[in-house]
């Protein structure tokens, strides 16, 4: 069985209640949820939070939710709390962060396919990088992998680094990629993640998926050429509300 599972906590630092933020028309999750409630690859989705009001608009929008413990310290711990839940072990639990409203259902279907292809313990989105803002954001999480696609390294800073260059060249010699925070796990990786401890490069970086990297899984890089837009503060939600505008049908 795989189940994506949809993450959403409702008290969010810098954007509270983003789950819910209207963008045009339709609440982050349920734009989240509809885009996986379309691939046809999933089983069951479901969203995980720690909040009656998202509980609440999931009834609304016919999804189908399970309250978590609201002090689970990550969306990963969520998805895996909601995993234990279910009646039958599921094979593959995809965690779809829910502050991606522009996900499309092709996406997951390419992490399920590139999971059962490659043999990896997870599968998880790249998009390359095609401005110097990106390459230098430290908000924009990097990865260098293998000719095959298995994750190397995931970082805040430019990986590789091109020596002999100034950064401002960097793009037209190297390629360089963005690291999308969807995951495909299999069961047993989930499990071995949210079992390992907090790990000293993912304490540096503040990037959970390097525990299970530092421990030995294996991540397969999945290139998409989709538009992600992840929301974090108000003038995210503004960015995703002006690429619905330009681009209605997504």
């Amino acid at each position: 069985m795989i189940v994506g599972i949809i993450p959403a906590r409702y008290a969010a630092t810098r954007l509270p209640g983003k789950p819910l933020v209207d963008l045009n028309g339709q609440t982050m999750i349920e734009r989240v949820w509809r885009a996986a409630h379309a691939c046809t690859k999933l089983d069951r989705v479901i969203i995980a939070t720690d909040s009656e009001l998202i509980m609440e608009e999931a009834r609304r929008i016919g999804a189908e939710a399970m309250l978590t413990d609201p002090e689970l310290p990550s969306g990963t711990d969520r998805c895996y709390a909601v995993a234990q839940m279910l009646d039958v072990r599921p094979d593959v639990v995809i965690n779809i962060q829910g502050d991606e409203p522009l996900l499309q259902p092709k996406v997951l279907t390419q992490l399920v396919d590139a999971l059962a292809i490659s043999g990896a313990d997870v599968s998880t989105p790249v998009t390359r990088i095609t401005n110097h803002e990106d390459l230098r954001d430290p908000n924009v999480v990097k990865v260098a992998a293998t000719a095959s696609g298995i994750a190397v390294y995931f970082s805040r800073s430019p990986i590789p680094y091109l020596r002999g260059a100034d950064m401002s060249q960097w793009l037209e010699h190297q390629a360089y990629w963005k690291h999308i925070g969807v995951y495909a796990y299999r069961m047993a990786a989930l499990e071995r993640h949210v079992a390992l401890p907090v790990c000293a490069l993912e304490r540096s970086e503040s990037l959970e998926q390097l525990r299970l990297l530092e421990a030995g899984g294996r991540f397969v890089c999945v290139e998409t050429d989709v538009d992600f837009i992840s929301v974090d503060t108000p003038q995210d939600a503004e960015r995703v509300r002006a690429y619905l505008s330009q681009h209605p049908l997504a």
